[in-house]
């Protein structure tokens, strides 16, 4: 099984929820925790994990044999990217635009395009207590991380139970992270904030037709706007965890809750139990 952990803006808790589960979860059987949020990853703050193996991630670019090419412009024409440009005397290419489709190359009429792999960041992996654990590292200044992501879910152990901690929002890059999984977890708080960019998820995981779960936040600090709307859409609540300080302190020492909080533990055996029942195998 493939559980994203999604939000629909950063904060609400994502990626404690997100380590605290993988813990809860390696008591049963394999699990692999991927983090997804390539720009900012901060999974391996928590589990520390010691990584055995890093890989380069590309993404393939075009490049153009001027003397074969005619200057057809077919490739400029498909490309909505704007990444290739031809001239009247040559053509242009813009890497950083390129989405890697390799579309150009397909219509080439005389072959004249080929493409070669441009660096856009590292894929590390390795273990964290028993937990199979990868993420990604964009490298600073690229524009889009769906690739690096990509390359990042490669590492997918089959076997295992896989927790995907995707970026926060609805972006390319969380559609990328999640459209994958089987089920989607969704992180809010009981605020208006949290009411609205919920709204924004559940829209985004069903249209990616997935099934999907809210688990409220520092449920006892708002109100009940979110309950009544999950209830309205038919949506279920999972767990609901009250604020403590005592897990803020521990994030904020780079400490797993269900570790050093013995009895935080049942909240996240409630998630287990939920995902198991409610989700298909």
């Amino acid at each position: 099984m493939r559980i994203a952990i999604a939000s629909g803006k950063g904060g609400t808790g994502k990626t404690t929820l997100a380590t605290n589960l993988a813990r809860i979860l390696a008591q049963d059987g394999p699990v692999q925790y991927l983090d997804c949020d390539v720009e900012e990853p901060n999974g391996h703050l928590f589990l520390r994990p010691e990584i055995t193996a890093t890989r380069s991630a590309t993404i393939p670019v075009p490049e153009v044999d001027n003397e074969r090419c005619t200057l057809c412009g077919a490739c400029s024409r498909l490309c909505q990217y704007h990444a290739i440009a031809v001239l009247k005397d040559r053509v242009l290419i813009f890497p950083e635009l390129c989405h890697g489709c390799g579309g150009c190359a397909r219509v080439c009429p005389v072959q004249a395009i080929t493409e070669v792999g441009r660096p856009i960041g590292v894929v590390e992996r390795g273990t964290a207590d028993g937990i199979a654990f990868a993420h990604g590292r964009l490298n600073v200044g690229e524009a889009m991380s769906p690739p690096l992501i990509r390359a990042v879910q490669e590492e997918v152990d089959a076997r295992a139970t896989v927790i995907l901690d995707a970026p926060p929002g609805t972006s390319c890059p969380v559609i990328a992270a999640i459209r994958p999984c089987d089920a989607v977890m969704l992180v809010t708080e009981p605020t208006a904030f949290g009411l609205h960019d919920l709204t924004l998820a559940v829209e985004m995981a069903r249209a990616l037709r997935h099934p999907m779960g809210v688990v409220l936040n520092r449920a006892d600090m708002g109100d009940d706007r979110v309950e009544r709307y999950c209830a309205a859409e038919g949506i279920p609540v999972w767990a609901r965890i009250p604020h403590d300080r005592r897990i803020a302190e521990a994030y904020s020492r780079g400490d797993i809750a269900v570790d050093v909080l013995p009895d935080t533990r049942m909240y996240f055996e409630t998630i287990k139990d939920a995902v198991r029942r409610e989700v298909p195998a």
